[in-house]
């Protein structure tokens, strides 16, 4: 297969926090020289360090070499600010580079922010015009694909209104339809999962697996690790700026999960109270940094420190989806059940979930202790242990049941 997207030694810089004041006529301009000669000599001072030790410089992309061949899909993933729209806008041509080089073979059709691309006074039917004419292609050529782009958004009750009155997820729609139907051979897709309904999600990626099987080439940037590990054949992974992982997806996507730090990953007690209660709680994830893989053990540790005689101490704890109210999993130890102990001291508690079987998404622990079934030193330590359950790479069938889906086990049918 042939490269056709090649960049080698690629950086962008930006200077933050600085405002200047430019006059809009040339005589203006000249007026400001002479008026300011010191401020002048300053920014030319500070011009020839720009970059150097200057400290209002940041580097979005710093080094950036990587290849594309032709129909590949290349996922692009990073936290919040490594760099990877700038990335795109480069090489969409929106942005230009501080420095290094970019070789692409082909017509390059982009969806990067919501309404990127489209004329707000236009209709939608106008900005596929518009859109195609970009592209080089003809109004014939256009004509072939209008009505199968219109079907696919789901607008066409729409399309001859002006996009400004269209909602974001309307204009997402029908940007991805644009991009995708009109041929390009570089399809540049900026999170277009985060808008729109799971059926339209859905459509999303089938269209770009065909796109792919086209022989066309796919950038695709997301933080749905679900939607990369199954698009994608390789990963490159960012981290402010720079290239931490480039290479197979599964690899990447792992890399990347144990790269996420979270806050709270243990809870320790620091009141001074001298009763029985919890001190330390953690947990043990299958992966580094809390990540959990689904269907994998999971082990909780608790510290109990008596301070005092034990009295049929009970300990339970609830998994709850973090940012909620919704608890999705409880687990208990009951004096009748499993006696603890009875002497002040301390003791360590440790449960085993073989295999936690929890969908994918985000988590946290609640932990409740008491003696005498609740009715002394009852306690109750809220939001702590989060740790997210990944699905990469374990085939399964409701990966689009987000929000109705919580808990999944082994289960077996047969006709009677």
């Amino acid at each position: 297969m042939s490269v056709v997207i090649k960049i080698s030694n690629l950086s962008k810089r930006y200077r933050i926090g600085v405002k200047e004041n430019q006059a809009l006529t040339l005589a203006g301009q000249l007026g400001n020289i002479i008026k300011s000669p010191w401020s002048n000599l300053k920014r030319l001072r500070e011009m020839s360090k720009f970059g150097v030790e200057d400290e209002s410089v940041f580097w979005a992309l710093k080094d950036i070499n990587f290849e594309v061949n032709e129909g590949e899909v290349l996922g692009i993933i990073g936290k919040n600010g490594a760099g990877k729209s700038t990335l795109l806008k480069i090489l969409s041509q929106i942005t230009e580079p501080t420095t290094g080089k970019i070789e692409i073979k082909g017509r390059v059709a982009s969806l990067l922010e919501v309404g990127t691309g489209f004329h707000p006074e236009l209709s939608g039917r106008e900005n596929i015009y518009m859109n195609g004419t970009i592209l080089g292609m003809t109004r014939r050529e256009i004509n072939s694909k209008l009505d199968e782009i219109i079907d696919f958004s789901g607008v066409e009750k729409f399309i001859d209104t002006p996009v400004k009155f269209y909602s974001s997820g309307m204009k997402v729609r029908l940007g991805f339809s644009v991009a995708a139907h009109l041929e390009p051979e570089i399809l540049i897709i900026d999170e277009v999962l985060a808008v729109g309904d799971f059926e339209f999600q859905r459509k999303c990626l089938g269209k770009m697996e065909d796109v792919a099987g086209q022989g066309r080439t796919v950038l695709f940037v997301s933080h749905n690790m679900e939607a990369v590990s199954n698009l994608c054949h390789q990963t490159i992974n960012l981290i402010s700026g720079e290239i931490d992982f480039i290479g197979n997806t599964r690899e990447g996507i792992t890399k990347y999960l144990c790269n996420s730090i979270l806050a709270k990953k243990e809870y320790i007690d620091t009141t001074e109270d001298r009763i029985n209660k919890l001190t330390e709680i953690k947990i043990e994830t299958s992966l580094p940094n809390q990540i959990q893989r689904f269907g994998e053990k999971l082990v909780i540790k608790i510290k109990l420190t008596a301070f005092n005689s034990l009295e049929k101490a009970n300990v339970a704890f609830q998994i709850f989806e973090r940012g909620t109210e919704k608890s999705v999993m409880y687990g208990w130890l009951h004096d009748n059940e499993f006696h603890i102990g009875n002497s002040k001291g301390i003791y360590f508690l440790e449960c085993v979930i073989p295999k936690l079987r929890l969908y994918k998404g985000n988590y946290d622990f609640t932990f409740h202790f008491s003696e005498l079934s609740g009715r002394k030193n009852p306690q109750k330590i809220e939001n702590v242990c989060p740790f997210e359950v990944s699905m990469v790479g374990i085939p399964h069938q409701f990966e689009w049941s987000d929000k109705n889906c919580v808990y999944i086990d082994d289960f077996e049918w047969k006709v009677i």
